[in-house]
């Protein structure tokens, strides 16, 4: 029963983790359409790289467009979706440095310390990245073409949605999981029930003859 149940817990671990690796990584919600054609544009202007490009550890675009989850551009800015709290943005230079500066950890995925995920938590104190620039300045820095206002509620929505998926994920599992716990605890008490009936039935005729 413990074998199963630890087989069962890493299945769920894959598939939360394939869920989340979905889109590309760093990347705001917003922004997930504009990386998915083949050849890519730099919000600059400058050049275009193909999409085997993006997040290869190389800057190409000097505003960071094609290294948003790696550290590799220091104008880039990498997205912490942090599900089940606050999203926000940090500097890429904070990329795999050895400090967790988003809740889910998602910053130090290369990094040779592991970051607890405190999301769920409302954020370790000892994890809370503050802002060092304000929210104009960082859409005008990612190329945004929508007002930062209309952008931060676009922005705010799409978050909700998608904190409000991973919980329904999340719960779902749980459930999935329990679920799993049930049936088994029912068929091992069924079993035992068919062999205690089994023994009685054996046992009887035995008690019988001898008498």
């Amino acid at each position: 029963m413990l074998l199963q149940c630890v087989v069962l817990c890493s299945l769920l671990a894959i598939v939360v983790v394939s869920v989340a690796s979905i889109s590309p990584l760093g990347v705001h919600p917003l922004d997930e359409k504009y990386f998915d054609s083949d050849i890519i544009k730099c919000k600059d202007g400058s050049k275009s790289f193909s999409k085997d490009r993006l997040n290869d550890n190389f800057c190409d675009c000097l505003d960071g467009t094609d290294e948003p989850g790696t550290s590799a551009c220091p104008n880039g800015k990498f997205y912490c979706r942090n599900i089940g709290s606050s999203p926000k943005f940090v500097y890429s230079s904070r990329v795999n440095d050895r400090i967790c500066d988003c809740c889910d950890g998602s910053d130090e995925y290369e990094s040779s310390i592991h970051c607890p995920n405190t999301c769920v938590m409302g954020g370790n104190v000892n994890y809370i990245y503050k802002p060092r620039t304000n929210l104009k300045s960082i859409h005008l820095q990612l190329g945004s073409t929508l007002h930062p206002k209309e952008s931060y509620t676009m922005g705010n929505l799409q978050d909700m949605v998608k904190n409000l998926q991973g919980m329904k994920l999340v719960f779902a599992l749980q459930m999935v999981f329990i679920g799993f716990l049930v049936i088994l605890w029912m068929l091992t008490r069924r079993a035992r029930s068919k062999r205690r009936r089994y023994l009685l039935k054996n046992v009887s005729p035995s008690n019988r003859s001898a008498n």
